[in-house]
């Protein structure tokens, strides 16, 4: 174990950046005058992260809690102080993490999924869990399943912070930056709890990461826009669903996660129920005869419930390369000049538009 120097000084959010390591040493610690035991320390090579050391049952110890990142150091020292609070009541944080880490080493991030679900869905008996309300459950399950599919698969300390920017950049992309935003909001909110459980023995990987404003979409595609995006979309289920954002307006999931149900293809409607709406309300999408026509063309599987359907029929959840895929399409229709930048979000139009572009495809 290094060896503390004893250095004090009261920590600010630039103390990390300052801090000068000296020549010819490894590392430097430095101790806060806030909050005793609670350090940072600093390599030659310039990394750095906060720390606690603490005594619990005679035994020192010194955990990791973070890198220096903008704004997080008051939750940093707040952790340092919860840190030692448990210990003076006999709870060794370290001990506890790396027994639940050696627990929990063969799950992923998708089996602990549920269990967290289940908590937000009742409440943790000890109140620090509140009790979700049934429309921000729902999304938080659609969230954690289907945004953060991709980590599933992964243990907790293995999704690094590079790693959920670099699915923040696809979520923007592919659902806009305020999907992308709430997404960031759930999974922060998930390590929280893993973290608070021992679940995790790393810092929130969603920490310091800089989010897009929150501002209405503003780009509309132009008729000979969406004309190029309808030519190139395709027959498959992917093109289908983008057709029908074209003409009815719906956003990608009311389209996407489409069951047969909800169908009434004599009425000439969709019928969503109030848990598939933003709004909590049931609403009713009129079809026009080209949105009937594309419904009609797709065949029916028998004990197949929904419309459009990814693989093992579960729901589509590869939005992200087929619009890549998409756009490669596009840019070759237009003689190789992109299309400037859209999400799929753009997509719904006002009705006579969208009926206009299906009309000019033929």
């Amino acid at each position: 174990m290094p060896r503390f120097t004893g250095r004090t000084e009261k920590f600010t959010e630039s103390t990390a950046k300052r801090l000068q390591v000296p020549e010819g040493k490894k590392d430097v610690f430095l101790f806060d005058a806030v909050e005793p035991g609670f350090f940072i320390r600093k390599f030659a090579s310039g990394k750095a992260f906060y720390g606690v050391k603490y005594t619990c049952n005679g035994q020192q110890r010194r955990l990791k809690l973070g890198q220096p990142l903008p704004g997080n150091l008051a939750e940093m020292r707040k952790l340092a102080g919860d840190a030692k609070a448990k210990a003076r009541l006999g709870i060794d944080v370290v001990a506890e993490a790396r027994k639940a880490k050696k627990a929990a080493e063969a799950m992923t991030l998708g089996e602990l999924v549920p269990a967290y679900l289940a908590i937000r869905e009742r409440g943790s008996p000890d109140k620090i869990w509140k009790k979700l309300r049934p429309n921000t459950l729902e999304e938080a399950k659609r969230y954690l399943k289907r945004a953060w599919a991709p980590f599933h698969r992964l243990a907790p300390d293995d999704v690094t912070r590079d790693k959920v920017k670099d699915r923040m950049k696809e979520l923007t992309d592919t659902s806009g930056p305020i999907s992308a935003k709430r997404a960031h909001a759930y999974l922060s909110t998930f390590y929280a709890w893993l973290i608070h459980n021992n679940q995790c023995g790393g810092a929130n990987p969603c920490m310091g990461i800089k989010l897009g404003k929150e501002e209405p979409r503003s780009r509309t595609l132009s008729e000979p826009e969406l004309l190029d995006v309808w030519l190139a979309a395709g027959e498959d289920d992917f093109g289908v669903i983008v057709k029908l954002l074209i003409l009815t307006g719906q956003r990608l999931r009311e389209i996407g996660d489409l069951e047969w149900l909800e169908i009434d293809l004599e009425k000439r409607l969709i019928e969503l129920p109030e848990r598939r709406t933003k709004n909590g309300k049931p609403h009713l999408v009129p079809l026009s005869a080209p949105a009937l026509a594309l419904l009609r063309a797709i065949p029916r599987y028998e004990g197949r419930r929904l419309v459009f359907a990814g693989p093992r029929s579960t729901r589509m959840t590869n939005y992200s390369s087929g619009k890549a895929q998409l756009d490669k399409r596009i840019t070759a229709l237009r003689g190789g000049v992109p299309l400037p930048h859209w999400t799929l979000h753009d997509l719904p139009q006002r009705c006579h538009a969208a009926i206009g572009v299906a009309r000019a495809a033929g």
